[in-house]
């Protein structure tokens, strides 16, 4: 199951005197990540290093991942927090990592263990305060029938936890749905009881 962060985790982590502040951000596009890449410059100017990488779309098959070391060594910030983030069952996610260099060299394994943490003990605060919420999956179903039967199929949509996302007035009445896939069957059922015309498509 995938699930979706609720809202922004921000943590503070101190490695050899480096400060790791990370923000893990629930996104729904390349442009609100870069809007709170932006913010985060905006907030804390005199950083040394902002890092960053995101997923769209379920962690284990994004549709599209990015990332950045923005001037760490190159393999040792941006890949190691994507790493993390594919491993864990969430979508739609970005992490930033601010760093202020606190004098003392990491080396390059050094930080690719800081990053990962630093992403790792964010996951860990969403958990622990129950900020990832499970995705349902849902079907579109386009449904026509008359104008009698619509107050009647409102309610059975209610019943089954769907949506009513667009209404067309014609002759008959078109009604678009999302139903939960596990009361797909059910709804199919008693429009097909009554005789109703209906379509279905994945979303």
């Amino acid at each position: 199951m995938q699930f979706e962060l609720s809202s922004v985790v921000k943590n503070p982590l101190e490695i050899k005197k480096s400060q790791f502040i990370t923000w893990l951000i629930p996104i729904d596009s390349r442009e609100d990540a870069m809007n709170w890449l932006a913010e985060s410059k905006n907030q804390y100017p005199d950083a040394r290093h902002h890092c960053w990488a995101y997923i769209m779309g379920s962690s284990a098959s994004a549709e599209t991942a990015a990332m950045s070391d923005d001037g760490e060594p190159s393999g040792t910030a941006g890949k190691p927090m994507l790493n993390v983030l594919q491993h864990k069952p969430v979508s739609n996610v970005m992490v930033i990592v601010i760093r202020y260099f606190g004098g003392i060299k990491l080396g390059a394994g050094g930080l690719v263990r800081a990053y990962s943490q630093a992403v790792e003990q964010a996951y860990q605060i969403a958990e622990k305060d129950q900020l990832l919420n499970p995705i349902v999956e849902k079907t579109h179903v386009f449904v026509q029938l008359d104008f009698a039967e619509e107050q009647w199929l409102r309610h059975q949509t209610s019943l089954l936890d769907g949506e009513v996302k667009d209404v067309q007035y014609h002759h008959q009445v078109d009604i678009y749905l999302d139903i939960p896939n596990t009361n797909l069957s059910e709804l199919e059922s008693v429009l097909t009881a009554r005789s109703i015309q209906f379509k279905t498509s994945n979303s």
